[in-house]
């Protein structure tokens, strides 16, 4: 069998593959509102940015949102401008993101080996279960994955292919924009290690250098900095003469906490040192189920000095080990080197393919996967299942949760019996069919099931109703999307303040006209003066695991001596 796979590859085929893609990840677009957590904050930032025309200090209600760059939050404006409507629009970054990045994968390989090679690599993405979870939600790791993604294409086309400095530079600028994107866009240039590391080798293929390429280089590191240096100055300036203390805090904020010291001394999130191999072996099947015969060919190519394999490795490998030193630890940060990993593996992956143990093992993968869903899906059905009546009771479900079980049960059985009539030979064809049942599914099924409780439209909508014409509602212990899908005259007191003392703004501000003013809070033990239930509380449907009540001022009696502001 030949070292590399066979060039032939028809254009019909590349059109199928990207075509499926796209029903993939478009499945579900338009059936839902930002969920929680990061969607609605994400949105509720990108909305407050368009209506007030402040587009470098985000806000999220009336205090400033210093989390976060502002890139995504423009390309969610830009895609409400677009669409004109946020419930159509949100979803739209990421979608797009999702395309070009299968595109970059697939090109990439077709450049360094041959057609076929890259529309593996781009598949291995495409059928991983992480990619499809996180480039279905309206989240900023999509969008750095694909600015990552494209900053190593340009990368790795002038290291790999033909010395292009202007390709060179628009790399680093992407690196660029990454960073004031999210903190970690720089992770392109962790490549120029390994390249270090073998320019003196004899390696295979490498462009040569020529004298003069030093002011070039600093040239290109110029093209890095200027994006971040052109946002850094335009906050700076501003920051430092509006006379805001809230610009000086702010600019702390993102400068230093989110970068530097959150990854040096995180506060939350932490996990163990070999977290993120649990999630590649998880998370990132069925293409981690190839792993375990690349190691062989990948030990030859180290041999051999292939930077066209080792650059993507060796890249794939610096960004786990980045990620995997800091105590705080999510499962997506990863997710930038799942490109770089399925390029070092694009030549090997159809001989992989055709061995036994690997069809084996991804005939398991299929049949325990319609295991699950089946399983699953019955129990719940049948009444026999904790998690589904934990599920109706913590989101206040009706009837209409069955679709989802239902759903389960189909893509389940669609599984199983793809396993059992495929065995080995058709396995690639069943895996494929069962992925793609179960995305359709999430999307076109789940979505529209889930809404209702995982967004706030119907408990926003329901509060404005009950309130009546011509009365403000205030929100206490609120989430933003509270205030994203709000209606009607609607005031907050803080995101970031206590419970309590949102709730002594809250009673003042009552106070000042008690019969057209009620608050909205959240159930909780910090706000457990409140007399739920007793005369002035009005119980809201559930939403997002949480109980909410409209109150007024009669049934905050009891929080007098409790509640103060600071």
């Amino acid at each position: 069998m030949s070292k590399y796979s066979d060039p032939t590859l028809s254009t019909r085929t590349i059109w199928w593959f990207f075509a499926i893609a796209f029903v993939a990840l478009f499945a579900g677009y338009g059936l839902r509102d930002p969920w929680p957590a990061d969607e609605p904050r994400f949105v509720l930032v990108a909305k407050q940015m368009v209506e007030s025309g402040n587009w470098l200090f985000p806000h999220r209600g009336i205090e400033l949102y210093p989390d976060k760059p502002p890139v995504y939050f423009w390309l969610l404006a830009l895609s409400y401008f677009l669409i004109g409507s946020w419930r159509w629009s949100f979803l739209l970054p990421s979608l797009l993101s999702g395309m070009a990045v299968l595109w970059l994968v697939y090109d990439l390989g077709k450049r360094l080996w041959q057609p076929r090679a890259g529309l593996w690599a781009a598949a291995a993405v495409l059928v991983s279960l992480q990619f499809m979870y996180q480039f279905k939600r309206a989240q900023i790791d999509p969008t750095l994955v694909l600015m990552t993604t494209a900053s190593f294409y340009l990368i790795a086309r002038h290291v790999l292919l033909a010395r292009d400095w202007r390709m060179l530079c628009g790399g680093f600028a992407l690196a660029g924009l990454g960073v004031i994107t999210k903190g970690v866009g720089f992770l392109p240039l962790l490549a120029l290690l390994p390249l270090a590391a073998y320019r003196h080798g004899q390696c295979t293929p490498m462009t040569a250098a020529r004298r003069g390429d030093g002011w070039r280089w600093l040239g290109v590191f110029g093209c890095f900095l200027s994006p971040i240096a052109l946002w850094l100055s335009a906050i700076v300036y501003l920051g430092l003469n509006s006379g805001n203390p809230e610009h000086a805090e702010y600019l702390n904020n993102i400068l230093f906490k989110q970068t530097a010291e959150r990854y040096a001394n995180p506060w939350h999130h932490y996990e163990p040192f070999w977290y993120f191999a649990e999630i590649i072996a998880l998370f990132w099947l069925p293409f981690s189920l190839s792993w375990f015969w690349l190691i062989t060919p990948w030990r030859k190519a180290f041999a051999e000095r292939d930077l066209r394999v080792l650059f993507p490795l060796l890249w794939g490998v610096l960004v786990l080990l980045f990620f995997s030193i800091s105590s705080g630890k999510r499962d997506m940060y990863i997710l930038p080197a799942l490109p770089a990993f399925a390029l070092a593996a694009a030549p090997y992956l159809q001989s992989i393919s055709e061995r036994h143990g690997f069809r084996r093992a991804l005939l398991a993968f299929v049949l325990v996967l319609g295991l699950i869903f089946t399983g699953l899906g019955i129990a719940a059905l049948s009444g026999q299942a904790g998690f589904a009546e934990a599920l109706v009771s913590e989101r206040g479900l009706g009837a209409e949760v069955r679709w989802l079980w239902w759903m389960l049960v189909v893509c389940g059985g669609i599984s199983l019996v793809l396993g059992l009539w495929s065995r080995t030979r058709r396995v690639l064809t069943a895996t494929a069919i069962s992925l793609g049942a179960f995305w359709l599914g999430y999307g076109l099924v789940a979505y529209p099931v889930l809404d209702a409780s995982s967004s706030a439209r119907n408990l926003m909508h329901q509060a404005f109703v009950q309130a009546g014409p011509g009365t403000e509602i205030g929100m206490v212990a609120w989430k933003e999307q509270n205030l994203l899908q709000a209606r009607g005259n609607v005031t907050e007191f803080g995101f970031r303040q206590p419970d309590a003392v949102q709730l002594a703004r809250g009673m003042a501000w009552m106070r000042e006209s008690p019969q057209t003013r009620l608050l909205l809070v959240h159930e909780n033990k910090e706000l457990a003066c409140i007399d739920y239930g007793g005369p002035g509380t009005l119980a809201m449907e559930k939403a997002n695991r949480r109980s909410w009540w409209l109150v007024n001022i009669d049934a905050l009696a009891g929080c007098g001596d409790s509640a103060r502001a600071e």
